[in-house]
């Protein structure tokens, strides 16, 4: 039984790897196709006014905007395999540089986010579903509903007035002070763990001032899915059979809801909740831009006003190889914690 389980995990686990392949090829030309029906020169949008047109003709030659389609389509798929995602336009910097410098600020921004999010959704849920119908089951289910569906940008701006201006309690812009930021090597450009590597421990409290803001705004808008998700699925654990043996077996009701409700329903939690962290990127954008956080996203907003498409092209391929990784990771927990899912 243990090794014809075995094999099913493999053979489930070698047909996602296989369609990650056509996956990623229609997701990669859908951003080529998109960056190529956008109005204008993307050459001359960017640098035109700076260039004679000579510069400007040799610019683009060295972009290859001047290649036939079908030969930049080729070049673009190439240089993805190779893992370079082009140069910027307007700064000439490389676009993987970009993403390791700015996309680390985003990774911490994300993972402070998701931490939120579980950890307010996960037993708000719980809790709703086990009290159902109780005034708690209705704020909890009211408070999912109005959080979700308020713009992040709108509660960011909440926040910062409410305990940045009026309270003065926490920082409202930026990653951190700027002697902070002077004080720490980059090591990995996670300024918190840079500062971990240095042992600059007395710069740990500016640093997570700085992060509590944006990452309670966008971790508490993703919570209102996880929190109904947690709810409608441990509901439905309850009523199960093997539930109700462990009430009559005597088993604490805390135990049952933990071990057995909880347990139970994580499979369309973890996989909803998966989807949540990826789309958390999107929803960094706007946080980033709102609290001036130095990630991937702000600097994603910059080239979009400089035109900049190179750039555009690279960052928004690294978002969607970023999204493909998250979803068959996802399916490979759910197929770990629920045989049935390989079949």
């Amino acid at each position: 039984m243990a090794a014809s389980e075995s094999g099913s995990l493999r053979r489930y686990l070698l047909q996602r790897l296989l369609l990650v392949i056509p996956m990623v090829w229609i997701l990669l030309t859908l951003v080529f196709l998109l960056m190529r029906v956008a109005p204008g020169n993307p050459i001359e949008a960017a640098v035109g006014a700076h260039l004679t047109h000579a510069q400007l003709i040799a610019k683009e030659r060295q972009a290859g905007f001047l290649k036939p389609l079908i030969v930049q389509y080729g070049d673009y798929l190439w240089q993805v395999v190779r893992g370079n995602f082009g140069t910027t336009i307007t700064d000439n910097r490389p676009v993987s540089q970009v993403v390791a410098q700015n996309g680390a600020a985003t990774l911490e921004l994300t993972v402070a986010a998701m931490i939120v999010a579980i950890g307010v959704g996960v037993p708000g849920g719980t809790l709703a579903a086990r009290w159902r119908d109780t005034w708690f089951d209705g704020s909890a289910r009211l408070f999912g509903i109005v959080i979700y569906a308020a713009p992040v940008f709108f509660l960011g701006l909440i926040a910062q007035l409410v305990f940045g201006h009026y309270l003065g309690w926490l920082p409202t812009s930026s990653q951190a002070d700027v002697l902070t930021q002077l004080d720490i090597t980059p090591h990995s450009n996670i300024l918190i763990l840079d500062a971990m590597i240095d042992g600059k421990w007395g710069d740990i409290p500016d640093l997570l001032a700085h992060l509590v803001l944006p990452a309670v705004t966008l971790g508490l808008v993703i919570s209102g899915v996880v929190l109904r998700l947690v709810r409608v699925n441990v509901m439905q654990t309850l009523r199960g059979d093997y539930v109700e043996a462990a009430r009559a077996r005597g088993v604490p009701e805390g135990r049952v809801l933990r071990r057995h409700a909880l347990r139970n329903a994580m499979v369309p939690i973890v996989t909803v909740t998966g989807l949540q962290a990826a789309l958390l990127l999107s929803g960094a954008v706007l946080t980033e831009e709102t609290f001036n956080w130095p990630g991937i996203g702000n600097q994603l907003i910059h080239y979009l006003d400089a035109r900049d498409y190179t750039a555009v092209q690279g960052i928004i391929t690294v978002f969607t190889l970023v999204v493909i990784v998250v979803s068959l990771v996802i399916d490979i927990v759910n197929a770990a914690i629920d045989p049935r899912v390989r079949f």
